[in-house]
This record gives C-alpha cells, structure tokens and sequence, in this order.
C-alpha cells in the first residue's frame, strides 16, 4: 500500500526566477520516501535551462502546460484554468501547492471546484514570493490584483509568504486564507554551495565580456567596436560591480545603469578604476530598453549584459560588488547566495531585504530608484577594503545563523503532514 503523500506543485513558468529556485530546492532536498512529487508549468521559460527540464533529469514527474501564462487574456486564462481542473483531477494529489501569481489564481479555482463536486479535497497552500500588486503598474491595475488576491485567498488553506513585511501586508488588506497566513523564510545551504574561485569566475566572465563586445551586443550598432576597445576588454578587470537578475521592471536595473553613468561621468572616480565594469547577468522583457539606456550614455565597453546563464550564481565570487536595484522584491535568493560567497551586497529597502541586511553591518540598505545613492554606495564600498571585509564576514553569519535550508524544509514538511 502506497502510504506517501501525494504533492502537485504548480508554478506559472519554467523560467527560473525566485519561485523555480524555491521548488527546486525544496522538492531536491525533501525525503521521497515521504512524498510522491509532480510539478506542472506553463510553457514559458521550458527549455533547456528552465525548471521543468531540470527536474526532469533528476528522475521528477513534470507536467508541461499548455496555456498557463503570465499575461491575462480571459481566453487563454479560461484554457489554461479548464487544462488545471483536468490535471488536479487526473493527478488527484494529497496537497495542490501554488507557487506564483498566475497559478495561485487559477489554481485555486480549480481545486475549489474539484472539491465542491466532491471528487476530493487536496489541501492547498499558495507560496507567493513577493505581491505582485506591488509591481510598478497604474492604480487600476493593482487593485484589480488585491481583489483576485482577497478574492481567491478563500479558496487557500494556507498562504505562506518568504517576509514578514508582505504578512504584514496581507493582514492590512484582508486577504484571509480558510486557515492561516505565514512567513517562512528561504533559506540555503552554504555547504553545498560549490561557488568557482574567484580567479576561475573572473576569467569566464572576461570571456563573457569580450563575446558580448565582439558579437556587437547591442542590435543596432551604429559604429563598429576599435581594436584598442577590444583590447581594453580583455584580462584587465580591476573591479566588477555585478548582479543576477530576470530583466523585469520590478528589478529596477534602468537605475543602476543611471548610477553607472554618474560614476563614469565622475571626476574624481575614474582614475581609481579605470577598468572597472558592471554586469548584469539575466534575461527578459526589458533587455531592449537596457540596451537603449546603456547606448544613450555611452557605456557599451562599461555594461555587459550577458544574457541568461545556468546556475549563474556559481560565479559570484567573479564580483567585487553584488547590487540588487530592486523597487519590488519578495525574498531575493540572490542576496543570500552572494553572502553565502562572501560578496558585499548594496540592495534596495524592498520586500524581505530589510529582514536580510542590517544597514552597515552585513551590507549597505538604499531606498529604491536613486541613481545617486547607487553610485554613492558603490563609491562609499569600492577601495575601503575593512568595509568589505566586514561586510563579507557578518554577510555569511547572516545566512548560516537566520536562513537555514533544513529549517525552511522542516516548516514546510509540516505542512504537508
């Protein structure tokens, strides 16, 4: 007799973000003689380098989707909300666990109406990192969010939000699930981080570099890159202000490249490094206007976007500075990880970033959109070599000590029981 619970997790796409980081951690590290596991996404981001393929090769039923997406068209939400109820009836899971906006609304739904007709009644927890409804869009929009989020939040057994702050948030809005709204942190696990050294990450990421200046990284290019550019480019970096992260607009890495201009148009701050870079590693919706922005001032041979890499966190230890320019977050992964790698981190006053840095003791905390703060957090970090250090240092007590993998397991297991 099977005894394990049965778990279907849903998440809107497959391409990695913060959510896809959760599952994949979480559904790695659970113990399977527990738990039967299967993870339906939508077609997003499936490929190669995205969660569903990724779970695929380490022996993970996955369940690819055909309409769910994260744009709302009402004929294609209807498809991709009848193709839901279909799966959680075919599947009959013991708990329907929603990570994401998209698929905590349809989700829901779904497994309310399943439960109403009385072919079962799977328990539902709806993780969301991050209300979507503090993105950067006009008023209508939001509140149209806050009323699916209080809407569908009847349907939920639990909501598990990754800060405190979006709790907090959530109690102020009435969005009430049948049982209880919780904060479970994410956590990691810093020994199994194999992190490359230093010497190894910067060299790959010089490769990076020269093949985006090579290749004309941005389209069009009215000029062609000098020799002596190339050149510049190659086996000099003496500093790399880096970060990791989708190109979306809640990133807010427009404000980084303004910061960028500021610190390159400085005086005073160029002949200290005179070959430093920023890099921003990731892909998505914004790239365009990025590029425009990075074309505007000039910075072509100074702004590398290197597009999408697997386990990009891997080469942190190629930063002399992790920035995260945020103006929405939930709980950015990113941040622990570069701590975990002894990296200093400048981040935004956003979502759970405030539960993570203490100001000035394990990073430097910056209210958001402020290109000058940027620059002056950067200037402030750059050469101060006992500011690094003890940023490095208290950064990695941080997450051994508060953001524990096991912990998080075990909160969710829980959950499950």
């Amino acid at each position: 007799m099977n005894t394990k619970k049965k778990i279907l997790f849903l998440v809107t796409q497959s391409e990695f973000g913060g959510a896809q980081r959760f599952i994949y951690r979480l559904i790695t590290n659970l113990d399977l003689s527990k738990y039967d596991i299967s993870i339906a996404a939508g077609p997003e981001g499936n490929n190669a380098d995205g969660l569903l393929f990724s779970l695929r090769d380490k022996g993970f039923k996955v369940l690819p989707l055909k309409f769910l997406k994260r744009v709302i068209n009402p004929v294609v939400d209807f498809c991709g909300f009848s193709e839901i109820y279909r799966l959680i009836k075919k599947e009959k899971p013991d708990t329907v666990f929603l990570c994401s906006t998209k698929a905590g609304f349809l989700g829901s739904l779904a497994a309310a109406l399943i439960s109403k007709s009385y072919i079962l009644n799977p328990r539902i927890i709806y993780r969301i990192g991050g209300w979507t409804f503090n993105d950067p869009w006009p008023k209508w929009k939001k509140k149209l969010y806050i009323w699916l989020e209080k809407n569908t939040a009847k349907f939920k057994d639990f909501i598990i939000n990754n800060a405190e702050s979006d709790r907090q948030q959530a109690i102020r809005l009435g969005i009430k699930p049948k049982k209880e709204i919780l904060t479970i942190y994410n956590g990691i696990d810093t020994g199994s981080l194999r992190f490359l050294p230093s010497d190894e990450a910067r060299s790959f990421l010089e490769g990076k570099i020269q093949s985006s200046l090579s290749k004309n990284q941005f389209t069009p290019r009215t000029t062609p890159l000098d020799a002596g550019a190339k050149r510049r480019c190659k086996g000099d970096l003496k500093a790399v202000i880096g970060t990791i992260a989708n190109l979306y607009p809640c990133k807010g890495l427009e404000y980084l490249i303004e910061a960028a201009n500021l610190i390159f148009k400085s005086s005073n701050f160029e002949p200290r490094t005179p070959n430093m870079k920023f890099v921003i590693i990731g892909d998505g919706e914004e790239r365009e206007k990025l590029e425009y922005l990075i074309k505007k001032h000039n910075l072509e041979e100074k702004i590398i976007l290197t597009g999408a890499m697997p386990d990009a966190w891997k080469y942190l230890k190629a930063f002399d500075i992790f920035i995260l320019p945020s103006i929405k977050e939930g709980f950015p992964w990113t941040i622990l990880e570069a701590m975990a790698a002894g990296i200093p981190v400048i981040a935004t006053n956003v979502g759970a970033v405030p539960e993570i840095i203490e100001n000035n003791e394990n990073g430097i905390l910056i209210e958001p959109r402020d290109p000058k703060i940027i620059a002056e957090s950067i200037e402030k970090l750059i050469n101060n070599k006992d500011l690094i250090e003890k940023f490095s240092q208290n950064g990695k007590k941080t997450v051994i000590e508060k953001f524990n993998l096991q912990e998080m397991i075990k909160k969710y297991e829980e959950l499950f029981i």
